[in-house]
């Protein structure tokens, strides 16, 4: 119950504007000002209870609390470690950002992109805050890009130390801290820092700008990388590169002219620059180490500049771990190249024109027994999975352009795996694939294909790969029409969160697509004169002297009766069930069930007993949660992929099974909340207003 009215919450809360990047999410409900006024009030530093300084902050197992990493770790403030300690000395730079003990060079090459942008700079490292007077309380907040909504993280300013030095992240002359601040905070979203270690620097393009991240393989890219490249530079685009590996051996080995593999580089610069008679492409890579630089062609001392003007050699700096290469050169040794734009606008330029894309973005879940029905390996549940419909009405404006069609990038983020590495989860193998819609579904929102469908109609496209990434982005181009993505875990019955979102060139309408929540329910009441002398002789036999039926004689009742039976599986009614039967037929109010209630009661659980058996496909006497869905259809409910998870959260078991007592206690239950509902709402708005002890009073049935 807690977590639908959180999740109800969080919806309400974003449609009231929060999650925006200028009225970002207040992280655990911290509140920076007022916490930094309350400490400059008392005079006193502000302590993170959230994120404390203790060894679960730092890890689980490299950095757990039984390492020898971590043995001797101090927590300490800047102003233990320096004199004199600064937020920021001349504005942020990429010498600001020095690798310490943690593999987190992903994050480290994506925070130093960042530095590039002053304006993206200032939206994840919110302005007002440092060591001065009147402003130091020993509290900090930056602002990241959280799976659709930003949130704005509050820390205190306790890092970890050992021997007296940062122990991570730290700026080259050591008096500088917002890096390894933004470091702690960004830690302590996805739950410690060991979560930090290993990752792709798209993850962090993401986190620092909400844009979307476009993944190259340098060995087939484009013919015009290189002006793709300057065009996403030139936007203020975040760009990352690497080195693949053969072999764990070969991590963070370096070769020969000094660029390390299985490294997260930043390319931050690309120009062409005249050399003896001819144009020459270079580019900018920088390794997060600040040391450890290519010492080929085009390298800070090497001969080629001696050939290039003048003018054009103040790019070349000295050892900082910035350098600059061919272009040439690049595409040979690196292998692959990350580009995360900060809006859509430039994605897929191939012309001057600046193209402006619109932005779909969705939540979803995936959930064991209801929502996870896996990729299409698994034929008799992959139509379980959430659905969700594209509309391409606008063709692409590119004149030259033999490929006509509507051109949109589907970016499939799966939420807060790395905060789940502690309990022993990592990242889900992840993907989604594309059908185009029956026309006789075009325009329609309410409909959740089934599974005939699938079963008889081909993808029409598909994520490039199912990986066990945290995104998974495909860019496509399709001709005009309704399309359904189907995102998905590659295994059924994984548990997780997702985010979907579609970048369309032209406007488009995505929606998820989802059953009505709608019953119809059959008046099956059974006249008193309808009940025949053998029922009735039944019912005085077991009701007693009172003649009416009480919640645990009614369950005695059906216990003696299903216990005969071996055609189904169950291990009783509950009270509790017998309860709900008795709450829903009882129109008296007196808790108990006269002749013509128990009589219609009687014809339902017979019309339930039916739909329960022919739900079981494979005739072991107990219904699966997956074949739920289809049997509540047939008692005449359509509900959405929320509820569905609900009730196999609530009635099935951890085996996925649902056996005969659970489903009727499951169907009376949605019979009663139904009613309940129309009852209210007499002029059917599909709204109804309680007051807090009506709200108690329905609850509690």
């Amino acid at each position: 119950m807690a977590g639908v009215a959180s999740t109800l919450a969080k919806k309400r809360a974003l449609a009231a504007g929060f999650g925006t990047n200028a009225n970002a999410s207040k992280y655990l409900n911290q509140d920076f000002e007022s916490l930094r006024s309350e400490c400059l009030g008392r005079g006193s530093l502000f302590t993170d209870s959230t994120f404390p300084a203790e060894p679960a902050s730092l890890g689980f197992n490299e950095l757990g609390p039984r390492s020898s990493k971590t043995r001797g770790v101090q927590w300490k403030r800047p102003g233990e470690l320096v004199s004199s300690p600064e937020f920021i000395v001349g504005g942020a730079s990429r010498t600001d950002i020095c690798q310490g003990g943690l593999g987190d060079c992903w994050l480290l090459a994506a925070i130093a992109s960042l530095t590039l942008n002053e304006d993206v700079m200032a939206r994840v490292v919110p302005e007002g805050q440092g060591f001065g007077r009147g402003e130091y309380a020993g509290i900090f907040h930056f602002q990241f890009w959280q799976f659709g909504e930003w949130v704005d993280v509050v820390i205190d300013d306790r890092l970890p130390t050992k021997d007296g030095k940062l122990l991570f992240v730290h700026s080259a002359e050591g008096s500088e801290f917002w890096s390894a601040l933004l470091e702690k905070a960004y830690a302590k979203v996805n739950g410690c820092y060991e979560a930090l270690s290993g990752g792709s620097t798209t993850e962090g393009f993401e986190d620092f700008t909400g844009g979307i991240a476009e993944n190259y393989d340098l060995k087939k890219a484009p013919s015009d990388l290189f002006q793709i490249i300057r065009k996403a530079l030139a936007s203020g685009a975040l760009l990352g590169c690497s080195i693949d590996i053969t072999s764990q051996a070969d991590s963070e080995a370096v070769t020969y002219q000094k660029l390390v593999k299985g490294h997260a580089y930043s390319l931050t610069g690309a120009m062409e620059v005249n050399y003896r008679g001819r144009k020459e492409k270079l580019v900018r890579v920088r390794n997060p180490w600040g040391t450890v630089e290519w010492t080929g062609a085009w390298s800070d001392n090497s001969s080629e500049w001696n050939s290039v003007d003048f003018s054009e050699r103040d790019v070349v700096k000295a050892d900082d771990g910035e350098f600059w290469m061919s272009y040439t050169d690049f595409m040979k040794n690196y292998h692959r190249l990350e580009i995360c734009t900060l809006t859509p606008d430039t994605l897929l330029l191939t012309t001057d024109d600046v193209k402006h894309w619109s932005v779909s973005n969705y939540d979803g879940a995936w959930r064991k027994g209801s929502t996870a029905g896996g990729c299409r390996n698994n034929p008799y549940t992959f139509w379980m999975n959430p659905q969700f419909k594209i509309k391409l009405e606008e063709e692409d404006d590119d004149p030259g352009d033999d490929e006509v069609g509507c051109s949109f990038v589907v970016g499939l983020i799966q939420k807060n795996r790395r905060r789940m590495r502690k309990a022993g989860e990592d990242m889900h193998t992840i993907g989604f694939a594309i059908y185009e819609v029956p026309e006789q579904f075009h325009g329609q929102r309410e409909v959740h294909l089934d599974k005939n469908y699938f079963l008889s109609h081909a993808q029409t496209a598909r994520s490039e790969t199912f990986i066990n990434l945290r995104e998974v982005s495909t860019r496509f181009k399709l001709p005009p029409g309704e399309y359904l993505i189907v995102p998905s875990t590659f295994e059924a019955n994984l548990n997780g969160d997702f985010c979907l979102r579609v970048f369309s060139e032209k406007q488009a309408e995505t929606l998820p697509c989802d059953d009505p929540v709608k019953a119809e329910l059959e008046d099956d009441t059974v006249p008193e004169g309808e009940v025949d002398a053998g029922f009735r002789g039944l019912f005085t036999k077991l009701a007693g002297d009172d003649m009416e039926i009480s919640a645990s004689e009614l369950r005695s009742i059906f216990n003696k009766i299903v216990a005969k039976r071996t055609d189904i599986k169950t291990d009783g009614f509950s009270l509790d069930t017998a309860r709900i039967m008795v709450n829903l037929m009882d129109d008296s109010g007196n808790g108990k069930l006269g002749l013509v209630e128990f009589a219609t009661l009687w014809k339902k659980i017979q019309k339930y007993l039916s739909i329960y058996k022919s739900n079981d496909m494979d005739g072991s006497g107990c219904m699966s949660t997956p074949e739920m869905r289809m049997a509540l259809n047939k008692a005449g409910f359509s509900l959405n992929n929320t509820l569905h998870q609900v009730l196999a959260a609530r009635y099935g078991e951890a085996d996925m099974t649902i056996d005969f007592d659970n489903f009727v206690a499951c169907v009376m239950r949605l019979e009663m909340m139904f009613k309940v509902f129309k009852k209210l709402d007499m002029d059917d708005t599909g709204f109804i207003e309680l007051d807090f002890f009506q709200w108690l009073s329905f609850s509690m049935i």
